[in-house]
């Protein structure tokens, strides 16, 4: 059968030749993953094994099926693959279908890759981290050690120019699709906020099942929304429902991507991995749900979390061409016309938002103490890689200048995660079931948080939940291969093992009735209050959600606080430390035993005066500088004379505060609780700040008082807008001037008061309000004091205090 791929053979070799690199570019359908492989095998172009990535186990089992079947042979003869557990290859094995951790491995232990002649890159669009990093190690083992290696990115969606640039300038090579016509049939209305996804998932692959015939390819962000899916749907007794995922035992995987028997159709309710290099026999027809689920790492709590998120416009155009392989075909998607415009063009990079530990632990194996060192076609995020490191410190994995330790070395030779090869290294054999568990999904459905129930469940005995034989099985069978690897170790308990991997997750739980922990790393977790382990002081937590505030414990085990004290013995430290509780309100001195953030024991100290007065300074910053009256007065004295041109220092409150180390810290001797502080007068060291010039120009310009016709001092206020006195109504008789004060001559806002007192006019020109208001007031005023003297002109009056005699 003529495939499109076979008309640019010719070019593809002849370029291969030439450059000894090149870029494939083609579509889905289009053959490549079969036909170039053999094509490079037939054509006799290298020597050696050609090794082809594929991004998964089931799809490197197919295709080295599919291009054994080609050729009339089985499985392990000219074409062979290894995955992770599992090898079909022989000495006369000449195409090797490995996934992409197998090729980290093999050019880790021999850059120089002895006997493999070719690299082909499938399905490298979906830009994994493993194939970014084994493209970045080929092209440097080709610059310095193997010219004569060929190396091939080939692609579906993703564009040519980037990679053929990072490769030097290689050839690109466009190979047009077989894609038939599909007709994609968008939503009216979006879906109703009420309406459960799986709900309107089923019923769209029903409707397409009354619309269409053939079987049909649906895809779902998970296992989750395939199980509720399946629940929901009622198909006709032809039509099987195959689920589809990762996790899936192979012979159930198998089952799915199988041609169906004669006259029957079927429903693959399928994730992302259906999207590309697998071959699907008889679909005519796709549902998309529009969502799929990425691993997204957070460096500033170090955990990595699965996030559903819609799809790229890539994304829905690859599922979309799924429907057009074998001929005209329908999608139905499960969003509007209107929604499409607001999808993004491409899923980002793995490499930009993944966990790099395993990614910094193979950088210090090849020796690149910067990531810059290879020719990474998008350079890793710089903050999760520094989290990364800092991890792979912990773990002892790394020297202090950043190069390899021989632990490290002995990490990277296990196919673990660095977290759980440390600890298969340290704890040994007995180790390697929980190594096993932590690397497999949770084999226990709607199980509570204690771990040791999933490890009784690997053993064999009774746990009160539903177990799912799929990862049960998978967790056995890496717990024998693990045992072969691992060395005899220490033989520890769970709880201490998974201490060591995971020794940034050891929780302290925090006072109060809810069960929450502070993390060794210094970030919070928390767990469901009605959880046996709700109530523990010390445990790990092996399994988070990684929420952005406050993680989420899915899987925890508790442990002794004597078996911290021996396994990290050597990282507790002994801490004096005088600080402001916000918990407490006040001063706290102790001297502590910490592991990392951890606060094992406390004793009272009986701290340096200084370090009280500091810590009682972070105290003001969290309540706030107190302001007693005169304090005030002073402070808004300045800021008006400062305004006016007065040379004074910033006295707003916010600068006062970024300040406050350097003019109120040594006038808060003595200051230990917040009631100190609330009653603390900060004249004094206000006044210090200003300094006795700057104080003395302002007294004479600025004074706090105003000085009366009768000599008598009055307090000006300065909290609003304009500063104030309030008077006398005759205390002002024979003043015909408004008062005055400031460099600028600013009119004081003047309040007369009656002889009682109480407030009679507001005035800001005191000569109008004679010539005006006074009038009126006088009447008044006559009226309720007559004993006191109100004159026709109060301008030609002498000022007075003092009523009539009585007579």
């Amino acid at each position: 059968m003529t495939l499109p791929i076979d008309a640019v053979l010719p070019d593809l070799l002849d370029a291969l030749r030439r450059e000894g690199q090149a870029v494939l570019q083609a579509p889905p359908g289009a053959g490549k993953t079969t036909r170039v492989p053999l094509a490079i095998m037939e054509a006799k172009l290298v020597q050696g094994r050609i090794v082809m990535l594929e991004p998964r186990r089931l799809a490197a089992r197919a295709a080295a099926e599919r291009m054994a079947g080609a050729l009339g042979e089985k499985v392990g003869e000219r074409v062979g693959y290894r995955i992770r557990g599992e090898a079909k290859v022989s000495d006369a094995t000449r195409i090797e279908v490995v996934t992409e951790g197998v090729l980290t491995r093999r050019l880790q232990s021999d850059p120089g890759l002895d006997g493999v002649g070719a690299v082909i890159f499938d399905e490298f669009h979906e830009r994994s981290l493993n194939a970014d990093l084994g493209l970045a190690l080929c092209l440097e083992v080709r610059g310095a050690l193997r010219e004569d290696l060929v190396i091939l990115p080939m692609s579906a969606t993703l564009e040519a120019g980037p990679v053929a640039g990072l490769m030097g300038g290689a050839p690109v090579i466009t190979a047009e699709g077989r894609a038939f016509p599909v007709d994609v049939r968008h939503l009216d209305t979006p879906v109703p906020k009420g309406k459960r996804f799986e709900e309107a998932m089923a019923e769209l692959v029903a409707q397409a099942l009354t619309q269409t015939d053939g079987s049909i390819l649906a895809f779902l962000p998970g296992e989750g929304e395939i199980r509720g899916v399946a629940r929901r749907l009622s198909v006709p007794s032809d039509t099987e429902i195959r689920p589809l995922f990762g996790a899936l035992p192979f012979a159930e995987q198998r089952a799915a991507i199988a041609p169906c028997r004669a006259g029957a159709r079927k429903v693959v309710l399928a994730t992302s991995i259906a999207e590309t290099s697998l071959t699907i026999e008889g679909i005519a027809c796709v549902v998309d749900g529009g969502k799929s689920r990425r691993a997204r790492f957070d460096p500033a709590s170090g955990m990595s979390r699965l996030v559903t998120e819609r799809v790229t416009r890539a994304e829905a155009e690859q599922r979309t061409g799924r429907a057009g392989r074998l001929g005209p075909g329908i999608c139905y998607r499960l969003w509007t016309k209107g929604q499409e415009g607001s999808l993004a063009s491409h899923p980002p990079a793995e490499i930009e938002a993944a966990d790099l530990a395993g990614l910094a632990l193979d950088l210090a194996l090849w020796g690149a103490r910067d990531a810059a060192d290879l020719p990474f076609l998008t350079a890793p995020p710089a903050p999760a890689l520094a989290e990364a490191r800092a991890l792979l410190a912990d773990l002892g994995a790394l020297e202090a200048e950043g190069g390899l330790t021989e632990h490290g070395r002995a990490m990277a030779r296990l196919p673990l995660h660095p977290r759980l090869a440390h600890m298969l290294l340290v704890a040994g054999r007995s180790a390697a079931p929980l190594a096993a568990l932590l690397s497999e999904r949770d084999p226990l459905k709607g199980a509570l948080v204690d771990l040791k129930a999933r490890l009784r469940a690997v053993r064999g005995e009774h746990v009160a939940a539903e177990v799912l034989t799929g990862p049960l099985m998978r967790i056995k069978e890496e717990t024998k291969r693990l045992s072969k690897l691992a060395p005899k170790g220490d033989d520890l308990p769970p709880e201490e093992a998974a201490a060591l991997a995971y020794p940034d997750r050891i929780g302290l739980r925090r006072p109060g009735e809810a069960p929450r922990w502070l993390l060794s790393g210094g970030k919070g977790a928390a767990m469901e209050a009605g959880d046996p382990l709700a109530g523990t002081r010390l445990l790990v937590a092996t399994d988070l959600g990684g929420d952005t505030r406050e993680a989420r414990i899915r899987q925890a085990v508790p442990i002794a606080e004597a078996s911290l004290r021996r396994l990290f013995a050597e990282r507790i430290e002994e801490v004096d430390r005088t600080y402001w509780s916000v918990r407490e309100g006040r001063v706290v001195a102790v001297t502590q035993e910490r592991l990392w953030a951890l606060v094992l024991s406390e004793t009272k100290l009986d701290a340096d005066p200084a370090d009280v007065a500091r810590a009682a300074l972070d105290g003001v910053r969290t309540i706030g500088l107190p302001w007693r009256p005169r304090a005030a007065r002073l402070r808004d004295r300045a800021e008006l004379f400062r305004a006016e041109g007065g040379d004074l220092p910033d006295m707003s409150e916010e600068t006062l505060m970024a300040e406050a180390e350097e003019w109120l810290l040594p006038y808060l001797t003595g200051i230990r609780t917040a009631a100190d502080i609330r009653k603390l007068d900060t004249f004094d060291a206000l006044q210090a700040r200003l300094g006795w010039e700057a104080m003395k120009r302002m007294e004479d310009q600025m004074p706090p008082v105003w000085e009366t016709p009768l000599g008598r001092l009055v307090p000006i206020q300065w909290e609003g807008d304009h500063p104030e006195i309030e008077v006398r109504v005759q205390e002002l008789f024979g003043v015909t001037e408004h008062p005055v004060i400031g460099p600028r001559r600013r009119p004081l806002r003047v309040t007369l008061l009656s002889p009682a007192g109480r407030a009679v006019q507001t005035t800001m020109d005191l000569p109008n309000f004679w010539t005006s208001s006074y009038a009126d007031v006088r009447k008044d005023m006559r009226a309720r004091y007559p004993r006191h003297p109100w004159p026709e002109d109060p301008r030609l009056s002498d000022p007075t205090l003092r009523a009539k005699r009585r007579t």
